[in-house]
């Protein structure tokens, strides 16, 4: 089965909603009811939460990477790939991400797997065809699918369905900034809107 069984999960993705004239908490972004600590206690943390199954994040993919390399200093931006529950699928591609992070080659699969997925229609129903992806970018077979149900991967599996609640996250892409606020394309009015308002959102956490 090929990645048509990603179909259903596509709903979860965000489409972006009519611009509105102003921030409006509530209504563009949200404030968490109970901020999330960051790994990055000296830093204003920025989060883009995503998923490998999701069109609309691939499709952001080259936005926000080149968007980040503009964020100012003492701000650290990461990559949460969320996992929703009851969507298999999208929890494998969750766990490759993960494995990824283990093994530290994160940056050489990336890119490449957005576009084995939603430009080259590849097969990702199994741990074997993504290891047959991932070997592509010059990791090791053997190596990634040991990885998968490592210790460590799973722990990051675990903390992964924990804060993809505690964000309150229901679509995808999603950012966060420093455990605090919460916007997405949907909410914000568009891509370029979400990435202003995180903007104003960042330099507001700067002046703290």
């Amino acid at each position: 089965m090929r990645v048509r069984f990603l179909s259903v999960a596509l709903l979860t993705c965000f489409m972006a909603a009519p611009s509105l004239q102003a921030a409006d908490e509530g209504i563009e972004y949200f404030r968490l009811g109970t901020p999330v600590p960051t790994a990055h206690k000296n830093k204003v943390e920025v989060l883009e939460a995503f998923s490998y199954g999701c069109p609309h994040c691939a499709h952001f993919e080259p936005i926000v990477s080149a968007w980040k390399k503009n964020l100012p200093t003492n701000t650290e931006f990461v990559r949460f790939h969320v996992i929703f529950e009851g969507n298999p699928g999208w929890e494998l591609l969750a766990r490759t991400y993960y494995a990824a992070e283990v093994m530290g080659v994160v940056e050489k699969i990336h890119k490449p797997l957005f576009a084995a997925i939603h430009e080259q229609n590849r097969d990702v129903s199994s741990e074997q065809k993504i290891a047959e992806i991932v070997a592509e970018q010059g990791v090791d077979k053997k190596q990634f699918l040991d990885t998968l149900h490592s210790f460590a991967v799973d722990t990051k599996m675990r903390r992964a369905r924990d804060l993809t609640q505690r964000y309150g996250i229901d679509g995808v892409p999603t950012m966060i900034v420093n455990g605090k606020f919460r916007t997405s394309a949907r909410y914000a009015g568009g891509e370029e809107a979400m990435l202003k308002l995180v903007d104003d959102l960042v330099l507001q956490e700067l002046k703290k």
